[in-house]
């Protein structure tokens, strides 16, 4: 009975001391996201001189082309990560480089309107490093039949 006894307080302390030092790297984990935020929100920031581009009308089969310029007005690079259309008919394109402080860059989008009869309206969203982690723009406009 005493070898049991001394077992299970054995086991009792092995437990509690595997428990407690989870709880600090639990707190380091919860410290490293809150930081992250931190930095988030004085970090860069991306204002485009326009959000939206109307094409009007073209005819199906023409290729629309258009650059949307952005300026990051934060505190810290912005990297742009991904760029991604609502659509395949539409291809953007993105500088690859952090953009600085005060600096910009640029998203061009390019919409094939093969197949596209009528009014257009393509999303393209952007996720990067900034405060405002996910932008988007638009293109829009009629594509009249062949």
């Amino acid at each position: 009975m005493g070898i049991l006894k001394l077992s299970l307080a054995s086991l009792v302390a092995v437990l509690m001391i595997s428990c407690g030092s989870n709880s600090k790297e639990s707190k380091e984990s919860t410290d490293e996201v809150v930081g992250a935020e931190d930095q988030s929100i004085m970090g860069g920031k991306i204002e485009f001189t326009e959000s939206e581009f109307h094409f009007g009308e073209v005819k199906e089969g023409e290729i629309v082309e258009h650059a949307y310029e952005f300026t990051n007005t934060g505190t810290t690079p912005v990297i742009v990560g991904r760029v991604s259309a609502s659509c395949g008919c539409t291809t953007p394109s993105y500088t690859q480089t952090p953009i600085l402080p005060g600096k910009t860059g640029e998203i061009k989008v390019s919409f094939n309107s093969d197949g596209q009869v009528g009014k257009q309206q393509k999303i393209v969203t952007i996720v990067s490093n900034a405060e405002n982690n996910i932008t988007t723009v638009q293109l829009k406009g009629e594509v009249k039949a062949k």
